[in-house]
Parts: C-alpha cells; structure tokens; sequence
C-alpha cells in the first residue's frame, strides 16, 4: 500500500471562549492517501474546518503531528508553511473567491505564475484543466458573466492547478442548490481522480458522501470510520 500524502497523528485543538476553553480536536488521527478521496462529516461546530485549516498549514494546532508527502511539518516556521501548501496543497472553499476583474482562465493561471511557471505554460494548463472541467466556452468569462456552479468549477480548477498531491475541500458544493451540487461534485471527484490527488472533503451533504471511497466522521472531537 501506497504510503500516506497526509498523516495526522494526535491533532489537538482548542479555543478560548472567555474564561472557557472550547476543545474541538482531540487527539485526531487519520491518512490520506494517493488517489484516496475521504468524506469529512459531521455537525456544524463540531471541528471540520479547524481540521481542515491544521491539515492545509493554514493555522497551528495546539498538539500533534502533521506530515504532508512525508515531511513532519509540525514545527515549520510560517514561510516553510507557506512552500509547502504552494508545492503540494489545493484548497476548494465553499464560498469561490475568484478574482472578480480576471478571467476564468487567468484565475487558474494566476497561482501557476506565482509558483514560477510560465504565463503560456500556465494558461495551456488552465485551458485544459477548465475544458475537463465542462468550461472551455467560458475561459474568457469573468466571474460575474458565470452561474455559481461554473464558478465553483473554475475553484476547482484553480485549486489543482499547481498539481497538488492533496486537495482540501471546505464544504465545496454548500452554497449551490441540489442539481448543481451533484453536477460540481461528480466534477470534483472525476478530476481529483484524473490527477490522482489524496483528497479531504467535508461535506454536510451526506448522499455525495456516499460517493467518496470512505467516511470519517467527527464527533466529540475524535474522528470514526463512518459507514453510510
């Protein structure tokens, strides 16, 4: 067996409510692996996103152990941090934030640029990221021309646009309504699978879930295999 893209070992997570402390992780453990797309439920409140945001780099729990295509990052400094989600971490959120005053196509080039590559070379694989995606007559549409769900889609191509080995997705298809939602999902899940990404979804919708290849629940801060 292919070994882990994301290892989380003893992930703990607090948050201070006045003279309360809020434990929402504790004592997560789980793995991703190449190709593995991993449902992520539970209640509101209950801790996804914190997950989530310890898994991506974004934010530094209070105990445990983060290793990301075999690299413990738990004691990075911030820049480290910021290397490795540019080299090896996508993000798919469920509000899209595309750059309103560019283009489909330049919101997938744009972070291709960042990391170094070439604007020709960036908007090719924007191009045929989009087309896989259902979108190559919008690639010169701005955000506002767009419905939400092709929004989304461009998220999407612009979260695998970098060739991440780990795709984390925050509730992807919450703001769309239920055809859309699927449509956005079966998207997601076709490319995620295309490019052989280790994927973390959560997700409220509990009929996509039933897609994934398995389901972790969180509750009570622990994280359980979850049969749907």
């Amino acid at each position: 067996m292919s070994d882990p893209v994301l290892s989380i070992r003893g992930l703990r997570r607090t948050y201070k409510s006045g003279d309360k402390t809020l434990t929402v992780l504790n004592g997560v453990d789980i793995d991703v692996r190449p190709g593995e797309i991993v449902g992520l439920i539970g209640p509101s409140g209950s801790g996804k996103s914190s997950l989530l945001h310890a898994a991506g780099l974004l934010e530094h729990p209070d105990a445990g152990q983060i290793v990301v295509e075999g690299r413990d990052c738990s004691n990075l400094s911030d820049r480290q941090r910021t290397r490795v989600r540019l080299a090896t971490i996508g993000f798919v959120y469920q509000a899209h934030h595309l750059l309103a005053e560019f283009t489909a196509l330049d919101n997938v080039a744009l972070p291709q640029m960042i990391a170094g590559r070439a604007r020709k070379a960036a908007r090719s694989r924007a191009a045929s990221l989009l087309s896989n995606l259902g979108l190559a007559e919008r690639v010169d549409h701005q955000p506002a021309q767009m419905s939400g769900g092709e929004q989304q889609r461009v998220a999407i191509a612009r979260a695998l646009a970098n060739a991440p080995r780990l795709l984390l997705a925050d509730e992807p298809t919450g703001n769309l309504d239920p055809h859309t939602s699927a449509s956005v999902f079966e998207s997601l899940y076709a490319l995620a699978r295309q490019e052989g990404v280790a994927a973390l979804v959560a997700t409220h919708n509990l009929e996509l879930a039933r897609h994934m290849d398995r389901v972790v629940a969180l509750k009570d801060g622990h994280l359980e295999e979850q049969r749907l």
